[in-house]
């Protein structure tokens, strides 16, 4: 058998890591009992502690191989596997590589190497956080049903059920296409990506792994398409794995997406980090010494390691706090793992006694995990010499959770020993993903849910913890208030909820909660239900998702009946027979669109004004104009470009073009304006709205004005689109946008700088400061449309302490 000991080539991120000093076992010290214990000296401990020290004195990592031929790294990829499976059969995994090798023998990446080469790193990456076969197998075969003439059927009857799943789960996830002019894909999409997480979560670690690869190998693409994958990495993948825990993929995605994003800040970091790599591992040499000696005083048997906080970690922390790398705390760390619960606690006290801890910079994850399971005992210390650091204490396995979350379980899912206590920590994993199909099944509208989602995925989001008054501890988002805590308990109870007390005394229902507050709960059964205005004071997504849900469903025949006339309404109004555009073709095409069961589903969400009855209506007449070009003759062509003798047609919709480069249907000699709360500008969805005495009013679709109008003034909105018969036009359209950033001197400068060189007018500034050194820029200014606003905005974007950039919306 291969050498386990092997060394491993590394990637270019995994180098420049090192050169820092990040991530690396700096001055680790193994006490002589550990030592023998990880060498199987000791009887004492079952096999399963054992292999958890030795995971750690020998670590795993995510390593990438030099690329050499195939069939060097599928000999890559069995000496892995035999290191942690050495008398499993390899029979299915070498089948798996010969097919998918034949399957892909004629296609190659944008590096000029066979294709093969990338399944096969995927399944390495997968070896290395020790996965079952199926896994390897799936992930070997993961793009042959996409790019191959290979069947789902083919792979089922071949390998079995279970990698006929996963294949056919990460084949819909490499559909996912995050473009902003296509957000309505984007969420459906988003959608079939959780529906296959629940079926087999291993469906999600192999698209990691898959992500994970293609982003090593990201040089290849145009910078465009590197800028896209980086950020679609941040905004949906490096959460998704640190949701399930998996921080080894996160830090590599989190690095490698900040190199293509923020280049000249990436390259920065490493270089300052890399000066004071030497004098770091002296301080943390010092500091694990001094240490060790009084553990091993306190007959403690630990391990010790430093670390230095990746990348993406210090970049995130120096945004948001406003502070140079010099300045931050826990910039490097030490890290001790030790057997025991007790012992973690016990090392925190010789700690204490040591070293002068920072007041408010102690963090107990053990008894008060963080959503993905993490735990870890967090202290940050002064040193001998004035420095700061920060130590963490956890147990082994608490440490194999941390760095490769739910996949650190799911041996032992198959293994028999450990079966009930690996599912006890998957189901507390999994808890996040049975709320999101929750959201999926209370939320018909695609856009809304996609904000859902991406809200909870905030990289920014702190949690408070609060307990319950039988001490159960809940984790909400930081600027929580009672109501979430009420739903975070149950919707019901937070539906019957009429006020609450904090620590004994009442308190108002938008109080934010502290850390350590007792909250208890007062509901009545005489409860009306929430009102719409918790949804301003609500931080939870599940709670928004509950009070929308049972706005939803308690009026649902008034919604319904609400729905259905509107519906029929602006039916008359543009002129269409609404029994013409129900054909089951059209309706289908509807249902599709929006995700939704049946008609009746469609009236009530227009009802509650998740939907427009212009988007129904004009999906139903679209799919009918494309059925009826489909089913035309001949002869149906001929008639229509005839002499007018026959076929004349008469268009109740015939457009008119008003002031302001605005196309309206069936309107004439009115004029037409932009409205002022969204300032729609070229290229915007728009709607015209029939003011009483102004003529027309032409808002943006995602207005609030527009989308919370009352069901009465619904007939007063009209169809508009704009003008493109004079794409030459210069005409200039207002636009406001909000930029929230960190305050500093120069910020305004550097978004001035953004304008002139743009040629832009800025026409009014506002500037609002806030707490924490944040503040927000409300900026008005003349556009000629949507291209050249959405230059403006990536330009912003850039800016450093630039946080965010939105449009107003009323």
């Amino acid at each position: 058998m291969t050498d386990t000991n092997q060394q491993q080539p590394k990637s270019v991120i995994q180098l420049e890591h090192e050169r820092a000093g990040i991530n690396t076992d700096i001055g680790m010290i193994v006490p002589e009992s550990l030592q023998q214990k990880a060498a199987g000296v000791s009887s004492e401990k079952d096999e399963e502690q054992d292999a958890l020290r030795e995971s750690v004195i020998q670590p795993r990592t995510l390593e990438e191989p030099v690329s050499t031929s195939p069939d060097d790294l599928f000999n890559d990829l069995i000496r892995i596997f035999r290191r942690y499976r050495p008398n499993d059969d390899i029979t299915r995994i070498r089948m798996a590589y010969d097919v998918a090798r034949e399957q892909h023998k004629d296609q190659k990446r944008k590096s000029g190497e066979p294709y093969i080469i990338h399944p096969l790193n995927v399944a390495i990456i997968l070896a290395e956080m020790e996965m079952d076969p199926e896994t390897l197998i799936a992930a070997l075969l993961h793009d042959v049903v996409e790019d191959t003439d290979m069947t789902l059927d083919q792979v089922e009857e071949l390998f079995g059920e279970d990698v006929a799943v996963m294949v056919n789960g990460v084949t819909k996830l490499t559909q996912i296409n995050y473009n902003a002019d296509k957000i309505e894909v984007q969420a459906e999409n988003l959608r079939k990506m959780f529906v296959a997480m629940a079926k087999d979560i291993r469906v999600v670690i192999i698209k990691l792994a898959d992500r994970l690869h293609n982003l090593r190998t990201l040089q290849y693409q145009s910078k465009a398409k590197q800028e896209e994958k980086a950020r679609e990495t941040l905004d949906i993948y490096s959460p998704l794995a640190e949701r399930l825990g998996i921080s080894k993929m996160k830090i590599e995605l989190d690095d490698i997406s900040l190199k293509y994003l923020k280049p000249d800040v990436y390259r920065d970091l490493v270089d300052k980090i890399a000066l004071k790599k030497e004098e770091r591992e002296q301080i943390i040499a010092d500091i694990v010494n001094e240490v060790s000696e009084h553990l091993q005083k306190a007959d403690i048997n630990a391990v010790m390691m430093g670390r230095v906080k990746h990348f993406f970690s210090i970049y995130k922390k120096m945004v948001k706090q406003d502070k140079t790398v010099d300045q931050i705390y826990d910039l490097f760390a030490v890290r001790i793992l030790v057997e025991s619960v007790k012992d973690c606690y016990a090392a925190l006290g010789v700690i204490h006694e040591l070293y002068k801890p920072i007041p408010g910079r102690f963090k107990d994850y053990i008894a008060m995990p963080k959503p993905n399971m993490y735990q870890s005992l967090h202290t940050t210390l002064i040193g001998k010499d004035g420095t700061p650091f920060e130590i963490q204490i956890r147990t082994f396995e608490m440490h194999r959770v941390a760095e490769f979350g739910i996949a650190a379980h799911w041996k032992y899912k198959e293994s028999g020993g450990s079966t009930q206590k690996a599912d006890s920590v998957d189901d507390e994993k999994m808890a996040w993903l049975r709320q999101v199909l929750e959201w999926q099944k209370d939320t018909e509208d695609g856009k809304e849910f996609l904000n859902l989602v991406k809200s909870d995925f905030d990289l920014f989001n702190e949690n408070v913890y609060c307990f319950t008054p039988t001490g159960d501890v809940k984790s909400l988002p930081m600027g929580s208030t009672p109501i979430d805590f009420a739903y975070s308990i149950h919707s019901a109870v937070g539906n019957k909820m009429v006020g609450a007390r904090v620590n004994g005394r009442l308190v108002p229902i938008d109080y934010k909660l502290e850390n350590g507050d007792q909250i208890e709960i007062i509901t009545s059964q005489n409860s009306k239900g929430p009102s719409r205005d918790w949804l301003g004071m609500v931080k939870s997504t599940q709670a928004r998702s509950k009070i929308n849900a049972w706005f939803k469903t308690e009026n649902k025949d008034e919604n319904i009946a609400r729905g259905k006339e509107a519906i029929e309404r602006y039916c008359r109004q543009k002129g269409y027979i609404l029994s013409d555009l129900m054909k089951p073709e059209c309706v289908d095409a509807v249902l599709q669109r929006y995700a939704l069961k049946d008609w009746t589903a469609v009236q009530a969400s227009v009802g509650h004004g998740g939907l427009k009855e212009s988007q129904i209506v004009g999906k139903l007449h679209e799919t009918l104009v494309k059925m009826e070009k489909r089913n035309q003759t001949d002869e149906d062509i001929l008639k229509a470009h005839g002499d007018g003798e026959i076929g004349d047609i008469s268009n109740p919709t015939v457009k008119k073009s008003l002031r302001g480069g605005i196309v309206v249907r069936g309107i004439d000699d009115l004029s037409a304006r932009c409205a002022h709360c969204c300032n729609p500008v070229p290229g915007d969805e728009i709607v015209g709205f029939v003011t009483r005495g102004r003529g027309i009013t032409v808002h943006r679709t995602d207005c609030i004005n527009m989308i919370n109008l009352p069901p009465d003034d619904r007939n007063r909105l009209i169809e508009a689109e704009w003008d493109t018969s004079n794409e030459e036009s210069n005409d200039t359209y207002s636009a406001e946008i909000r930029i929230y950033c960190n305050n500093r001197i120069g910020l305004l400068v550097d978004i001035s700088r953004v304008f002139t060189e743009a040629g832009i007018d800025i026409t009014s500034i506002n500037l609002k400061n806030a707490k924490k050194g944040t503040a927000t820029l409300t900026l008005t200014f003349d556009i000629h449309g949507k291209d050249e606003l959405a230059h403006v905005l990536e330009k912003l974007r850039s800016i450093k302490d630039v946080l965010d950039v939105t449009r107003t919306t009323g």
